[in-house]
């Protein structure tokens, strides 16, 4: 008896959970509109409203978290063009 589980995309979760903060409808009459547990659309609806101020914070997050792997990709690239122009010497002679 596996029943499958229902994997929701993040911009499914995001318009249930808006509508579950906004109340104009009851979580159980947005179950029967959604098709999904009410449980699951409270945990969502939590889940937004606890985290509503990471949404605002992760661009300057992630601008800082990719610096150090961006100048790890100029260096790379660096010494690629380095030993491309040191065999492009060495073949044409």
């Amino acid at each position: 008896m596996n029943k499958n589980r229902n994997r929701y995309s993040a911009e499914f979760k995001a318009k249930v959970a808006i509508a579950a903060l906004r109340n104009d409808e009851t979580v159980a009459e947005l179950a029967a509109r959604f098709g999904v547990h009410p449980t699951i659309i409270s945990t969502w609806k939590r889940s937004l409203a606890e985290n509503a101020a990471e949404i605002f914070q992760k661009g300057h997050k992630s601008k800082k978290q990719n610096e150090p792997q961006l100048d790890d990709l100029y260096r790379q690239i660096g010494k690629l063009q380095m030993g491309r122009h040191f065999l492009s010497k060495k073949l044409s002679l």
